[in-house]
């Protein structure tokens, strides 16, 4: 029997097949889930929709997670598709370009906001709202990175977001846990994503921890993938409330 098979997962985050959720999507696919995708604007919808309908997804909706009642629509959706949730992907952050190079005392009031909003707080909506949808047992993940623990030139606001977002995690993880319902994040290393574009220097970044990470190599979308199934799966039924690194070890290294 597959690792997942007949579970539920719904995914918000595929940007587009370099997405880190795409590659979270093929492994829970490979294993047997049912998945559900969301999406943001016309754009993102002309390149999400191919690759949810190439893994059969029944359900393929509009979600401005900065908007209650764009989430409340998506979950009334997902009980009328699916009925219950067994796996919920959090892959979302979001910051305005402009703050994310120079110094991070220049963050504006706006900037600092909407990088809490949506890269933050849309975790802790999402999984308010689908509470009594998510099953016992179920598993919620959601994405962040190191530069939540370590200063990273140009993150920023990204970073200080990051670091709320673990925060969340842990708190969620306690208020599910008396129902079996698991919060964890997975920090990834640097991957060349559409998000990561956004982010001054990157190319910089991904060359040096390639080169100096304990397996000397990047990480990639499959390697977030498969530690996202194993989070999934009943494998993991005693990890709750953890950020685990995929990032071939770089989190590691001092110099």
């Amino acid at each position: 029997m597959r690792l997942v098979e007949g579970k539920v997962g719904l995914i918000l985050g595929v940007a587009n097949d370099h997405s880190i959720a795409w590659g979270i999507a093929q492994a829970l696919h490979r294993e047997g889930a049912q998945l559900g995708f969301t999406y943001v604007g016309n754009a993102i919808e002309k390149r999400v929709r191919p690759l949810a309908t190439s893994l059969q997804a029944e359900l393929i909706e509009p979600c401005d997670v900065g908007r209650d009642e764009d989430i409340a629509a998506l979950m009334e959706r997902v009980r009328t598709v699916y009925g219950r949730i067994d796996i919920l992907v959090h892959a979302i952050a979001f910051a305005q370009r402009e703050e994310l190079k120079g110094e991070y005392l220049e963050t504006t009031r706006q900037g600092f906001l909407t990088a809490m909003d949506i890269s933050v707080y849309s975790l802790t909506a999402l999984v308010r709202a689908a509470r009594d949808l998510l099953a016992p047992g179920a598993s919620v993940m959601t994405l962040t990175y190191h530069g939540s623990q370590q200063v990273v030139p140009n993150y920023n606001v990204m970073g200080v977001a990051k670091a709320a977002l673990e925060a969340s995690v842990r708190y969620l993880a306690a208020d599910l846990g008396p129902q079996q319902i698991r919060v964890n994040a997975i920090s990834a290393g640097p991957i060349r994503t559409l998000a990561a574009s956004g982010i001054a220097g990157f190319r910089t970044m991904l060359d040096h921890v390639g080169e100096h990470a304990p397996l000397r190599r990047n990480t990639t979308i499959d390697d977030v993938g498969n530690t996202a199934l194993w989070l999934a799966s009943d494998l993991s039924s005693g990890v709750t409330g953890e950020t685990l690194y995929v990032d071939s070890g770089y989190h590691i290294m001092m110099m």
